[in-house]
């Protein structure tokens, strides 16, 4: 053969190697044709076998509008935003799955219901105040003028019987008079009765028995403190003419002092009267005070929702001054209880839920009724069992994972009574409502539009859209600009700002 038999030869064989390797991939991606023709296939094609170890995917949505099910990735129609898998593993019967990689990166942490058998004791913040049940009025008995006032003023302690002020009192003086002459004519009967004249006189005991020994006319009075204490108010001044029941001191008694605690109102059931308690003061470090409480005042403080507990303590050396800072404890007895971590409850306002481990990656919301709150810990009165792992940390992560799967819609719809009469619907679940932060753009009667930031509930990003107003009212008092934190749900035509609240703390952008 020739060296140009061979070169053709040669090159024929290429030819057709070529032509063999274009066929087998011709033939390759025509295999394959279906496969990416299937992307426009219905949603059942997604859910086709995958490859080992890999999730299978069932559909791809849009968070704004769930209900809306694709068949392929790609971006939505509705939003300039791509589209979510939807997988076959993350909606188990009644719970909420989350992958335990990204639990674990997230910090979720989980807590065993304990059964505990506690006394609970409340320690709270109290002040010393003066016991107004132990208060005097001293006033005039009769008219007369001010002839002299004892050195003092509002602020002093004064011991029992202390003069105040000393009073001349004209009528006082007839009166005696009179009752003298008639004692002396010797009738009993006319003696009787000016003696009654002088006690309506308001004249006291003591001083008509002295115009009897003596027989001299006793026209000052001096008036005296019925009780110790404390000159709270001093009304009288030499020279002053004061009238028959004038006040001239107000005078409080400190054998007895208050102690005022302010107990919050979810403490209220472990307050009653008559309890024992133990006060602590800074002045008198060590040392512990016992009394009882003596009333629980019917009115809530409004603004700190507190309720005032008073105590009352002896006050023998007149130690406790009012205004003393002090620490009130009581305690109930023990009895057994359910108890979880306060962080481990989500209160929605209408309900409180924890998030239930049934296995690792697999959650599950219960409701549940709160009893007393004991420190870190509430009392768990109906919906979980002892020994039961809850959410602690992170559990707001899984709720919002849960309100974007419909777990919570779908339990609260499942739970709804059942009509009594064939013709009353079901009641329908109430729409879930999610909140975010962002800025005012537009604004009208109707409408909102913002920009706000990613919404975790939805897994929106960050972006700008407009909101229609559930009421005009909810916008009232907000302009184009101001910052706010906003609560929204789905409505019928689309999502409806139902709450405007200005954000307080405002980082130069919603995003």
């Amino acid at each position: 053969m020739t060296a140009n038999k061979k070169l053709f030869v040669a090159a024929g064989l290429l030819v057709a190697l070529g032509a063999g390797l274009g066929y087998g991939v011709a033939h390759w991606r025509s295999g394959s044709g279906p496969a990416s023709h299937s992307e426009t296939s219905p949603v059942a094609g997604a859910a086709s076998a995958p490859a080992s170890g890999e999730r299978r995917v069932l559909y791809w949505y849009d968070p704004m509008v769930p209900q809306q099910k694709f068949d392929k990735p790609g971006k939505s129609p509705f939003m300039d935003m791509q589209l979510v898998p939807k997988y076959a593993d993350e909606a188990p019967a009644g719970g909420v799955a989350v992958d335990p990689r990204v639990a674990q990166t997230l910090g979720v942490r989980t807590a065993v219901v304990e059964k505990q058998r506690i006394g609970a004791s409340v320690e709270v913040p109290a002040t010393v105040q003066l016991n107004e049940r132990d208060v005097a009025i001293v006033q005039a008995r009769a008219t007369g003028f001010v002839q002299r006032v004892a050195r003092l003023a509002p602020g002093d302690v004064v011991a029992p019987g202390a003069v105040i002020a000393e009073l001349l009192v004209p009528e006082w003086a007839g009166a005696q008079q009179e009752f003298l002459a008639v004692r002396r004519t010797g009738d009993e009967a006319l003696a009787a009765a000016a003696r009654q004249r002088l006690v309506l006189l308001g004249m006291p005991a003591a001083v008509i028995q002295q115009v009897e020994r003596s027989g001299q006319v006793q026209a000052l009075a001096l008036i005296h403190a019925p009780t110790g204490g404390l000159v709270q108010e001093l009304m009288v001044r030499p020279g002053m003419t004061v009238s028959q029941g004038m006040s001239l001191a107000r005078i409080t008694g400190l054998s007895t002092v208050w102690v005022e605690a302010s107990l919050p109102e979810a403490q209220t059931w472990a307050a009653r009267v008559g309890q024992p308690v133990e006060v602590q003061l800074s002045a008198f470090p060590g040392e512990t005070l016992r009394g009882k409480v003596t009333s629980v005042l019917p009115e809530a403080n409004t603004e700190t929702r507190t309720l005032r507990l008073r105590a009352e303590l002896p006050n023998p050396q007149g130690r406790l001054r009012a205004g003393m800072f002090a620490q009130m404890r009581f305690g109930t007895q023990a009895e057994e209880a359910l108890l979880v971590p306060t962080e481990a409850v989500i209160r929605t306002g209408q309900r409180a839920l924890v998030y239930v481990v049934e296995q690792p990656g697999r959650f599950r919301p219960v409701q549940v009724q709160l009893g007393r709150e004991l420190g870190d810990q509430l009392e768990v009165l109906q919906g979980l069992q002892p020994g039961q792992q809850v959410v602690a940390s992170g559990q707001f992560l899984i709720d919002s994972e849960a309100s974007m799967q419909g777990v919570l819609q779908r339990q609260a719809s499942a739970s709804a009574p059942a009509a009594s009469a064939a013709t009353a619907p079901a009641p329908l679940p109430a729409a879930a409502l999610h909140e975010g932060v962002g800025r005012i753009v537009e604004l009208s009667a109707q409408e909102v539009t913002l920009d706000h930031g990613a919404v975790p509930s939805l897994r929106w990003p960050p972006m700008e859209m407009g909101f229609k107003l559930a009421q005009p009212e909810v916008a009232k008092g907000f302009k184009v600009g101001d910052t706010v934190r906003f609560m929204f749900r789905e409505g019928q035509d689309g999502y409806e700002v139902t709450r405007l609240e200005r954000e307080q703390h405002q980082h130069g952008g919603a995003r």
